[in-house]
């Protein structure tokens, strides 16, 4: 009866074709692809979103709260861009339109101070004041460019996965100077968001690497980094706040770097 190597193992011939059972070696180890692709996030890693919606928000909401110091504005600024999380993903989910996600974050934070928009009018002023506003703010982090340049100098592929609608998103690359990321990704693409795998392989699918070889940063723990993992890519999570995660979370995070400039050694190595 014929013999059969074990699975995964290999088994050596004789020059004359016979088995050699004595010579067996085991299955070798697999390799980490190496990187030709870099998907990215883009509000708060690549566009610094945070500092400028803390410099709209003090522009035109300073007429509604005229008494507020300096630490009082830093709550305001935070309760909006930080402490709003379950209206954004009521949009996301698409139970209300993108201005009135902003109008309710608004709302919360006025509340705080025991203030509130007299009508509906002055909600929309707001908001007009605010859309009009806020892209003039918007500016890319110094890491950004030199990091684009190193995945040049690479031959490394870039394109940037996110979980807003393109054009929107399009327009804020453009204003930050940042053109040069021309693969871009919205949740309109294909009617999902991060963490669903669909958005991240509709990425990889425009970038033409597979999801082995391509690696995602972003600065949303589950969005971008476990949300990267279940699609079958590597996620870096980019901590530019030093924030900290309790132990299961951080236990999902393996990667977690500061700043973009770290992140060409890691994938080389």
């Amino acid at each position: 009866m014929a013999e059969t190597a074990a699975p995964g193992t290999t088994v050596e011939a004789t020059h004359d074709g016979a088995a050699a059972p004595a010579v067996v070696h085991p299955p070798a180890a697999r390799e980490t692809p190496r990187v030709r692709g870099v998907l990215l996030d883009i509000d708060e890693t690549v566009v610094d979103l945070e500092g400028a919606m803390d410099r709209a928000l003090r522009e035109v909401s300073g007429p509604l709260l005229p008494h507020l110091g300096e630490d009082e504005w830093v709550t305001f600024c935070r309760i909006f861009t930080r402490g709003s999380d379950d209206i954004y993903d009521r949009y996301i989910a698409g139970e209300i339109t993108f201005a009135q996600q902003r109008v309710l974050r608004a709302e919360r934070c006025l509340a705080h101070f025991g203030a509130a928009f007299v009508s509906g009018a002055q909600a929309a002023s707001w908001l007009e004041a605010y859309e009009t506003a806020q892209p003039t703010y918007v500016r890319a982090f110094d890491d950004v460019h030199p990091f684009l340049d190193a995945l040049e100098a690479a031959g490394i592929a870039y394109g940037a996965v996110s979980n807003n609608v393109h054009d929107y998103q399009r327009a804020k690359l453009d204003t930050a100077g940042l053109e040069r990321i021309r693969i871009l990704v919205g949740i309109d693409a294909v009617g999902a968001a991060k963490p669903d795998p669909a958005i991240f392989h509709e990425g990889l699918r425009r970038l033409g690497t597979t999801a082995e070889e391509t690696v995602y940063v972003g600065d949303n723990p589950a969005h971008d980094v476990v949300g990267a993992a279940g699609a079958g890519l590597r996620g870096i999570w980019l901590n530019r706040r030093s924030a900290t995660l309790d132990a299961e979370a951080a236990a999902a995070v393996p990667v977690q770097v500061a700043s973009l400039s770290e992140i060409p050694a890691l994938i080389r190595s």
